[in-house]
């Protein structure tokens, strides 16, 4: 018999952790040796036994990086405090006091005097399944804003993937139903993750399941409840992506198949993943005129599931609606206060952004019928008025958006070309119809750009921000500058992190650094669980910006969204430089990231 290899943590949250796996007695005895422990050592907080200390024991190297002379912004929310940071291989080896770093040695040193030094940023709400897959994976457009990890899943994902999924994949987009094919099986949801790491990618990057792919999976495109078999196998694909590194189930409910998904049937995905530490992710079901009633199905889903809701990219929109926004947070207020786990994400803008098809009811897209139902003279003028008329009681997106305040992006087709960022009411005008009429002539053309729809208030973004429970993501895929002949898209793609500390942290005050940060930062992972990530504490992975909080702010603006933003000077992921001294690197160390459920 093999001698036993004894075991050896780095901090006291990995005691927990081990403890946690063993079985039982075993468990029993050991919580209450730790308890022992604790008692007699006069430890006064788990945070005092190992190296996870907010200031390690300076250490005579040798270190890879070595970051001197930094304020230290930690993720917390506590106060900033000067520190030297030094990084050993993937992890952050020592947070210890200015210059007793000094003497050790380092491969290199960066001298942030003058500068912040901040955990990475975590995006909430990435849309770039596609640049990680088969694209160009340096995220350049979130590297540069101190982006280092992405959180894909808004309604959809590529995986699990079946017949069912196969036949609703875009035809056009052969690169990604070939990859999409790898992604069956058991364990399809983990192969995504799995090969995004494998295609090299700059950040980090981990998944929502897609509400609308579980639906798809069991269903394809047809509307209407699923029967019980179908409900068996929903609940089967929610439990398998959870152990494969989903960190819950995210719902868009107002794009077509996903809208079709009914109260109980969420329900249902939600107390699928309650036992593997689950979270629902949701795009309500509306953002307008039903707001406050998606609002409260939102709520009821979390509660009868079993499970923590988070809101994304919170919003009152359209003129109308914008006085219930001091409603909408105070019920949330009211919802935690009385016991609810419920946060929300949001992008800093007054402005969204989507598919131009979503101003189409979602009903004319049943079981992949959009282009026949819009072809049909009768069908297509009763669409066009729907699409206009809330009054008809068929929900539409654009319902109640003048024309002029929606901005069409990214056509791809050569003849609407001349009509990139034109306004709707522009674009109507040019092709001699209304703007309804002009949404359905470019979809039956076989285009489908996107939109920017300013349909928010300033003040309400303001309010929004300031509100503890809130998170931030951008709700944008990764860009290349140089792709920008592609078309145009929102600028938040490009300046979400840096407007928020240049524009609302340092010129209108709303925020302090300190929060701001931990908005971006601790707080995203905790509500997804992410380990070892979200901190600047030492034993944690080097996930790492320096920035230049006099001069940080966005540049991207709607007519010229491909700017980078300023102020970023250096990003870390996994210790490997991403950004140095502002200039993109071309390093591609980012790794998939997994929820609680996790089963290796």
């Amino acid at each position: 018999m093999q001698p036993t290899q004894p075991i050896r943590f780095r901090s006291a949250s990995e005691i927990v952790a081990h403890i946690g796996r063993l079985r039982y007695a075993p468990r029993a005895f050991a919580l209450f040796a730790l308890f022992a422990l604790f008692t007699l050592c006069g430890c006064a907080s788990m945070g005092a036994v190992g190296a996870s200390t907010p200031h390690a024991a300076a250490a005579d190297g040798p270190f890879d990086m070595v970051i001197a002379n930094g304020r230290i912004v930690d993720g917390t929310g506590n106060p900033w405090y000067y520190a030297d940071v030094a990084i050993k291989g993937d992890r952050i080896a020592s947070i210890a006091p200015p210059h007793s770093l000094d003497a050790a040695r380092a491969t290199r040193r960066i001298d942030a005097r003058g500068l912040v030094v901040t955990p990475g940023f975590i995006d909430m709400q990435g849309q770039s399944a596609e640049a990680f897959v088969h694209g160009d994976g340096r995220a350049i457009s979130k590297i540069t804003q101190g982006v280092t990890s992405e959180i894909l899943g808004e309604g959809d994902t590529p995986a699990p993937s079946n017949d069912k999924l196969l036949a609703l994949a875009d035809p056009g987009d052969s690169l990604m139903t070939r990859a999409m094919r790898g992604f069956g099986g058991e364990h399809g949801f983990g192969a995504w993750l799995d090969a995004m790491q494998r295609h090299g990618i700059a950040v980090n990057v981990g998944s929502y399941l897609g509400a609308a792919t579980v639906r798809s999976y069991a269903m394809g495109a047809a509307p209407g409840a699923p029967s019980a078999a179908q409900l068996d196998a929903m609940r089967l694909v929610v439990r398998n992506a959870m152990r494969d590194g989903a960190f819950g189930v995210a719902s868009a409910l107002i794009y077509p198949p996903g809208s079709y998904a009914g109260t109980p049937e969420l329900i249902e995905m939600a107390r699928a993943m309650s036992p593997l530490h689950g979270t629902y992710i949701t795009h309500m079901r509306s953002e307008g005129d039903s707001l406050l009633e998606a609002t409260d199905e939102a709520m009821r889903i979390g509660r009868d599931g079993g499970v923590p809701l988070i809101i994304y990219h919170l919003k009152a929109a359209g003129p109308s609606n914008w006085p219930k926004e001091p409603a909408l947070l105070a019920k949330i207020d009211s919802a935690r206060a009385a016991g609810l786990d419920v946060t929300a994400t949001m992008y800093p803008y007054p402005a969204s952004s989507n598919g131009l098809a979503s101003c189409v009811p979602a009903y004319v897209s049943a079981d992949g019928k959009l282009l026949d139902n819009l072809r049909d003279p009768t069908k297509r003028a009763r669409i066009a008025r729907e699409m206009n008329d809330a009054s008809l009681g068929v929900s539409a997106d654009c319902q109640g958006i003048a024309p002029d305040k929606i901005m069409v992006v990214g056509f791809s087709r050569p003849a609407f070309k001349k009509y990139e960022g034109k306004r709707l009411s522009e674009i109507a005008q040019g092709m001699g119809t209304s703007g309804q009429d002009a949404v359905i002539d470019i979809l039956l053309a076989g285009d489908s750009p996107g939109r920017v729809t300013f349909s928010m208030d300033e003040a309400n973004v303001e309010m929004q921000i300031r509100k503890p429970w809130m998170m931030i993501g951008t709700d944008a895929e990764a860009w290349n500058p140089a792709d920008s002949l592609q078309g145009l898209t929102h600028p938040r793609a490009y300046g979400s992190y840096p407007r928020i500390l240049g524009r609302y942290v340092r010129e209108q005050k709303l925020l302090t650094l300190e929060d701001a940060v931990r908005k971006m930062t601790s707080l995203p992972a905790d509500r997804l669980g992410l380990r070892e990530r979200g901190q600047l504490r030492a034993g944690f992975f080097a996930d790492v910006v320096v920035l230049d909080p006099t001069t940080i702010i966005d540049r991207a603006t709607y007519d010229k969204p491909h700017q980078l933003s300023v102020g970023i000077r250096d990003v870390f992921v996994n210790g490997v430089a991403v950004v140095s001294g502002g200039a993109v690197t071309g390093a591609k160390p980012g790794r998939a990231v997994r929820g609680n459920g996790w089963v290796q």
